[in-house]
């Protein structure tokens, strides 16, 4: 009998993993599949069968999958374990709203910090979107952007909770980036937020990014009102 396919069969592993890099390797694996959609929400994340995968125990899974849901990548379902989040989440405007507060402590901390390297960096970042046109692509270039602003931030607890908020960011602009139609507007405001950073002006680069953040949580809220929690528009 042809075994039906499932999503996992979209992972290619190529020879062994190292023992002491197996939880990392699992980790960044799985959560590209996530943010590229070969592993769609809802899919299963059976310890054993990822196990059997990697070629690895189950306790550099048990890690990965724990690290994955701490990122939001993750759901714990009763009677299935962990399954892939929905694309969409309810409770955007709290999501966004948490990270105007994370972000703009980060934002604050870094600034004085940052050199020369760390805004030409981050302006190249803001080139590359405005000539990419891949979404994915974009979602992607949209987080390195504000890391490389948030990175000086001496606070690394600060800083990784930042980071899921933004791959939780990247994960929804992939596949909604287009339809919402924030392109040209989002550069704008990089193209101030930076500019204002460069200067080292700390609370007007603060309060650029937060008007950032109620701009994109404004369409976000407005564009989730016509799709279901998958990310197809309803009737």
């Amino acid at each position: 009998m042809t075994q039906k396919p499932t999503p996992l069969n979209s992972i290619k592993i190529s020879g062994p993993i190292p023992a002491h890099l197996a939880r990392s390797v699992i980790e960044e694996t799985l959560r590209n599949a996530i943010l590229d959609g070969r592993l769609p929400c809802g899919t299963a994340m059976r310890q054993q069968e990822l196990a059997s995968l990697f070629g690895v125990s189950r306790m550099p899974v048990r890690e990965a999958l724990r690290q994955l849901e701490a990122q939001s990548l993750l759901h714990v379902v009763t009677h299935k374990g962990a399954v892939v989040a929905p694309v969409i989440e309810d409770n955007s405007a709290e999501t966004y709203q948490l990270r105007m507060l994370l972000e703009s402590e980060a934002l604050r901390l870094s600034i004085p910090l940052l050199t020369d390297a760390d805004i030409a960096e981050a302006d190249a970042f803001i080139r590359a979107l405005e000539q990419e046109e891949n979404y994915a692509e974009m979602g992607r270039l949209n987080r390195l952007f504000h890391m490389a602003l948030y990175g000086k931030a001496p606070n690394q607890r600060l800083l990784k909770l930042v980071e899921h908020g933004l791959n939780e960011e990247e994960r929804f602009l992939r596949f909604n980036l287009q339809a919402m139609g924030l392109g040209q507007i989002t550069q704008d405001d990089h193209r101030e937020l930076l500019n204002l950073v460069a200067q080292k002006k700390v609370e007007e680069s603060v309060l650029t990014l937060r008007n950032h953040l109620m701009r994109g949580m404004e369409v976000i809220t407005t564009y989730l009102n016509g799709v279901d929690t998958t990310g197809k528009k309803t009737p």
